[in-house]
C-alpha cells in the first residue's frame, strides 16, 4: 500500500466522471469539503491482497500516529491509483480501503473515505510544516514484525532524567516541549528527549552531511539502485576500510571470536519466522525456486545458528562471537531515509556474548559499555557530543538500580532513561550512545541490549558445573554502531565545529590524504616526490599536488578537502630542508624538518590501523568525480 499523506487546511472534491470500475454513491456524497484534516492519498496494491489485515493494521498504525503528532482533527482517504504501477483488484481495493477506515476509527479518530473510481477534482490546502507532506510504503514483506509493533503500543513508558549521583526528574511532553528538568546548558539533552518522547523518525530537510560526503569525495546517493544504498569513491572506500579495520582490532583485543555467516535466510525457518514475528524488521525478500529468503538485518540469525550447532562449558564464559555484517539490508522507510543516517544497506559490527547468568551479564554490559565510549573517544567524540539513552523495565530497575547508576556515573553526566512497564521485545535493558545531528535528529551509535528470550529460540544452551544444560542470557553489542552511521555522525560534528567557528576535520588516522605536498615550480617536483617517498615509507598518507594551478588554488583546495598537513616547496625548502607545514588543527604555519614531521604524525596515529593513499598520488593523474 503507498500513502501520500497531506496536512491540509482543507481539502475540497467533487466527482467528475465514472470509471469502469466506479462504485455507486448518492448524491449528497459526490462532492464535500473537510477542514482541519489529514488527507491520505492511498494506493492499494497487487501484494496487499496476500496480507490485507496486516497491512491494513501497519497503515492504521502509521496514520494514528502522525495524527497524534500534527494534531489532525479528521482523516480522510482519497483513494489514489496514481501512487503505483501495480494496483490491486477494484474488488479488494475498497475492501482493504474500508478496512482502514474502520482500523483508523476504532482509535476514535473522525475519518471518512472519498468515492472509489471516479475521477474527481479536487482543491486542497498544504500546511507547509516539516510533517505536512510525507510518504509510506506499508508492504506485506513487514507483517512478521506486526506483532511487536502491536506490542509495544500497548506497553506504557516513563521517561526520566538520571543525574551522576542517582537522583531521577521524571518528565512529561506538552506539545512541543519537554517537562520536569531544566535542561539549561543541556540543549543536546533536550532535543534528544524530545526525538524520543516525540517518537518521530520521519526526515525533514537534508542533513548538512549530505553535502560535506559529496564535496569531500567520500559517498554519493546512486540512482541506479533502491533508495537508502550508497556508492562509495575511492576516498569514502578508504576511510571505510579503516574504520572496518580499526572496530574489528578492538573487539579482537576484548576477546571476540570473528566469524562469518550468510546473508541471507530461510523466510519459514521455525527459529528465524519465530524471530521475525517479535522484531518490527522490514526485509528484503527474494525467491529461490520455490524457495522464499531475506536479506539479513543484523548477524543474530547466522550467529544464533552457529551457537546452537555449538557444545560449551560453563568454563568457557563469557562467549563473545563477532561479524562486520558487510552487508545489512534493512527496508526503511523512504520518509525515513536521511543521507547516512538512516540506511536500507549499512555495514554493522555485531558482537554477541553468552553470560551465564544475571551478575555475569551485568559485568559484560558494563564492560562493553566502556568499550562503546572508547571506541567513540578514538572517533573524536566526547562525552558532550553524544546523549545517553537506558532503557528497561521498571522490574529491571527496582532490583538492579545500583547498576543503573554505574553506568551513569561512568558518562559523567544527565541521561535519558526510558521505563517501560513491561518487557515487550527480547531485551531488557539496553543502551545507546546518540549523537543529535545538526537538524535535531538523534542516532543511535554504540548500543548493547540484555537479551532473555533468543537462547531458548534458537537452543542454545551450555553445561553448567552439574552437567546440566542451562540457556545464557545473550548480549548484543554494537560498539559503534553502522559504519556508514559513524560517517555521518563524524561529518555532522565537523559542521557543527564549523558552525561554532573552529576547523572542520576528520581524525588524523582517518584523513584520506594526511599530507599534501604542493611545488612552487615544476623545478620543485623531483624534490617533492623524494618527500612523499620517506613519508610513504614511514606509513603516511601523502600526495602531491602537481596541476597547472596556481599556489593559492592549489592551498585553498586542499583546505576545502580538509587535509591536515600542508607543505609548500620552493627554493628555500630544496635547499635547508626545513619545510613550512601548514597544520590544519592549530591553523599555524611551522618550521619542521622531515624527520619531525613524521614523527608527529606517526605518535599522533600509534596503535591504529594504516591504509594507503586510495588515489594516484599526483592530483593530475585523478579523476573528478563529483563537479564543484
Amino acid at each position: 500500500m503507498r500513502l501520500l499523506l497531506i496536512h491540509a487546511d482543507y481539502l475540497e472534491f467533487e466527482v467528475k466522471q465514472p470509471t469502469a470500475v466506479a462504485e455507486e454513491i448518492p448524491k449528497e456524497k459526490q462532492k464535500g469539503r473537510f477542514e482541519e484534516a489529514l488527507v491520505v492519498f492511498t494506493a492499494v496494491e497487487e501484494t496487499d491482497e496476500q496480507n490485507e489485515d496486516q497491512v491494513v493494521q501497519q497503515a492504521a498504525a502509521e496514520i494514528k500516529k502522525l495524527v497524534e503528532q500534527i494534531k489532525a482533527e479528521r482523516v480522510v482517504l482519497y483513494p489514489y491509483a496514481h501512487l503505483s504501477p501495480s494496483l490491486a483488484s477494484p474488488s479488494a481495493a475498497v475492501r482493504v480501503l474500508d478496512k482502514l477506515r474502520e482500523a483508523v476509527r476504532d482509535f476514535g479518530l473522525e475519518v471518512y473515505r472519498l468515492p472509489f473510481g471516479w475521477y474527481k477534482g479536487f482543491k486542497l490546502s498544504c500546511k507547509g510544516h516539516p510533517l505536512s507532506e510525507l510518504s509510506k510504503h506499508i508492504t506485506g514483506e513487514r507483517v512478521e514484525g506486526t506483532a511487536a509493533l502491536r506490542e509495544e503500543e500497548r506497553v506504557s513508558s516513563t521517561w526520566y532524567v538520571m543525574e551522576p549521583d542517582g537522583s531521577m526528574h521524571e518528565l512529561k511532553l506538552e506539545g512541543e516541549e519537554v517537562k520536569g528538568y531544566d535542561f539549561t546548558g543541556k540543549e543536546n539533552l533536550r532535543v534528544f528527549a524530545l526525538h524520543e518522547m516525540a517518537r518521530r523518525r520521519e526526515a525533514v530537510g537534508e542533513p548538512p552531511h549530505v553535502d560535506l560526503m559529496r564535496r569531500l569525495e567520500l559517498v554519493d546517493y546512486e540512482p541506479g539502485s533502491d533508495s537508502g544504498n550508497f556508492k562509495f569513491y575511492p576516498k569514502g572506500r578508504l576511510l571505510k576500510r579503516l574504520l572496518e579495520r580499526w572496530v574489528g582490532m578492538r573487539v579482537a583485543e576484548y576477546g571476540a571470536m570473528e566469524v562469518e555467516t550468510p546473508i541471507m535466510y530461510d523466510y519459514h525457518h521455525p527459529a528465524l519466522k519465530d524471530y521475525l514475528e517479535r522484531f518490527p524488521a522490514r526485509q528484503y525478500t527474494l525467491k529461490s525456486g520455490k524457495r522464499k529468503f531475506f536479506l539479513r538485518f543484523s548477524a543474530c540469525f547466522g550467529q544464533f545458528l552457529l551457537l546452537s550447532a555449538s557444545t560449551i562449558s560453563y568454563r568457557q564464559l563469557p562467549l563473545r562471537m563477532y561479524e562486520l555484517t558487510r552487508y545489512s539490508f534493512r527496508l526503511e522507510q523512504s520518509g525515513e531515509l536521511s543521507g547516512l543516517r538512516r540506511l536500507r544497506s549499512f555495514t554493522m559490527p555485531d558482537m554477541h556474548t553468552l553470560c551465564r547468568d544475571i551478575e555475569q551479564a551485568k559485568e559484560e554490559f558494563r564492560r562493553q559499555f566502556e568499550l562503546s565510549m572508547r571506541c567513540l573517544s578514538e572517533l573524536g567524540f566526547t562525552t558532550d557530543d553524544y546523549e545517553t539513552g537506558i532503557r528497561m523495565t521498571q522490574e529491571f530497575l527496582e532490583n538492579h538500580r545500583d547498576f543503573v547508576e554505574g553506568l551513569v556515573r561512568l558518562v559523567g553526566k544527565p541521561v535519558l532513561l526510558e521505563v517501560w512497564n513491561r518487557r515487550y521485545a527480547y531485551f531488557d535493558p539496553k543502551f545507546e550512545f546518540n549523537f543529535v545531528d545538526a537538524i535535531g535528529k538523534a542516532s543511535a551509535l554504540s548500543t548493547v541490549q540484555m537479551d532473555h528470550e533468543n537462547a531458548d529460540r534458537y537452543g542454545i544452551f551450555y553445561v553448567d558445573e552439574h552437567n546440566q544444560r542451562r540457556h545464557p542470557i545473550i548480549l548484543h553489542c554494537s560498539p559503534t554502531g553502522s559504519i556508514e552511521r559513524v560517517v555521518y555522525a563524524m561529518l555532522e560534528r565537523a559542521y557543527k565545529e564549523q558552525q561554532r567557528g573552529r576547523v572542520p576535520e576528520l581524525p588524523l588516522w582517518l584523513a584520506p590524504t594526511q599530507v599534501r605536498i604542493i611545488p612552487l615550480a615544476d623545478r620543485h617536483l623531483e624534490f617533492c616526490e623524494k618527500l612523499a617517498d620517506e613519508l610513504e615509507r614511514a606509513r603516511i598518507r601523502v600526495d602531491v599536488d602537481d596541476r597547472a594551478e596556481t599556489v593559492a588554488k592549489k592551498v585553498r583546495e586542499a583546505e576545502r578537502e580538509w587535509v591536515p598537513y600542508i607543505v609548500v616547496v620552493g627554493d628555500q625548502e630544496v635547499q635547508s630542508g626545513v619545510l613550512q607545514v601548514r597544520v590544519r588543527s592549530s591553523r599555524d604555519i611551522r618550521k619542521l624538518g622531515i624527520d619531525g614531521l613524521k614523527r608527529e604524525i606517526r605518535e599522533k596515529v600509534e596503535n591504529l590501523p594504516y591504509e594507503p593513499l586510495s588515489l594516484p598520488r599526483r592530483l593530475s593523474a585523478r579523476p573528478v568525480f563529483v563537479e564543484a
